[in-house]
């Protein structure tokens, strides 16, 4: 069983898991046929305050396991515990979580402050707490500006502040920076980090690898329900190593027909022109012969380091599928 990772956070002479799950395994039943396993036998610890990736690809039982850890459905079998209790038991640590699962429902022509005020009646917190968190995600210059008039990136970030009007000891995400710009995501990895300095758990669904490299400081990657690895992102990409070569060539697409059909491991690169070889560069010349006895000539050939994108297709084996 792989090792679980995580910061200390206890009360002086307890122990208690951010997030525990013991075996957790969830079955949807069908019409007809044998019950469809979405979760089988997770088990997942994290201990304390920082950024938790979560990754997985599509129909991994992502999704499922954040709805079992939030109490929205019930999982079949196992135990679930989340800031010391069972997830049957959710309303009394309710206050101490906050989630971003579905955007909130602002009202577009209310300001960004007016909209949080109706949050914190709700939440039974003081209008106080309203100005407090527009200050943590960065609005409070903004917190008078309609809803409708804010970019992608505010309006997540007021999203997010919503989350956090209760001040919540763990913060799950799922998907915080979807359909954002560059600048959008920027701040919201930096609203992430800085609330993971403040001694929050923020834990973080995402398919954008590149950027949880960036964010998490542990990972964990699931699979067909069941847990793959967990670990530090840079223990994960210590352990992939430099395995890919990087061909330029012209018409990277039939160069790629090349090479799969002579039995690489290959796929186009998310650069233009470039076609990533899981091959130990030493094995070079390998692939430089294969393309030229089919009259392809490169234009260049590159080492690369491992990135959580290459570590991630390799622990999966899913080259050709997505992540979500």
């Amino acid at each position: 069983m792989d090792r679980c990772y995580g910061l200390a956070f206890a009360t002086p002479g307890v122990t208690v898991a951010i997030i525990e799950t013991v075996g957790l395994r969830k079955e949807y039943t069908r019409f007809r046929g044998d019950p469809v396993v979405a979760v089988q036998e997770l088990d997942l610890s994290i201990d304390g305050p920082g950024v938790y990736g979560f990754l997985g690809p599509n129909g991994s039982g992502k999704t499922t396991t954040i709805r079992c850890l939030l109490g929205l459905i019930a999982p079949s079998a196992g135990q679930v515990t989340v800031l010391g209790e069972d997830v049957s038991h959710l309303e009394r640590v309710i206050p101490r979580i906050g989630a971003l699962v579905e955007t909130p429902k602002f009202f577009p022509t209310f300001s960004g402050r007016k909209n949080l005020k109706m949050f914190a009646r709700v939440a039974k917190v003081p209008d106080t707490r309203v100005d407090e968190v527009l200050e943590i995600v960065g609005l409070a210059g903004r917190s008078g500006d309609k809803f409708s008039s804010y970019s992608l990136g505010m309006k997540q970030r007021l999203a997010v502040a919503a989350t956090l009007l209760k001040d919540p000891q763990l913060i799950i995400l799922d998907e915080p920076a979807n359909g954002l710009d560059p600048a959008g995501i920027v701040e919201i990895r930096q609203l992430i980090r800085q609330l993971a300095a403040d001694g929050k758990t923020v834990f973080v669904s995402s398919h954008q690898l590149a950027e949880v490299q960036q964010t998490c400081d542990v990972l964990t990657i699931i699979n067909d329900g069941a847990l793959v690895r967990t670990g530090p992102v840079s223990e994960l990409l210590t352990d992939a190593g430099e395995r890919t070569l990087r061909v330029t060539i012209d018409d990277p697409a039939g160069a790629l027909a090349v090479l799969t059909a002579a039995g690489f491991t290959a796929r186009l690169a998310s650069v233009a022109d470039g076609i990533d070889v899981d091959i130990d560069p030493g094995q070079g010349a390998n692939v430089t012969h294969h393309l030229a006895a089919a009259g392809r000539y490169l234009r260049a050939l590159e080492p690369q380091g491992a990135t959580l994108e290459s570590a991630f297709l390799h622990l999966t084996g899913n080259a050709g599928g997505e992540v979500r």
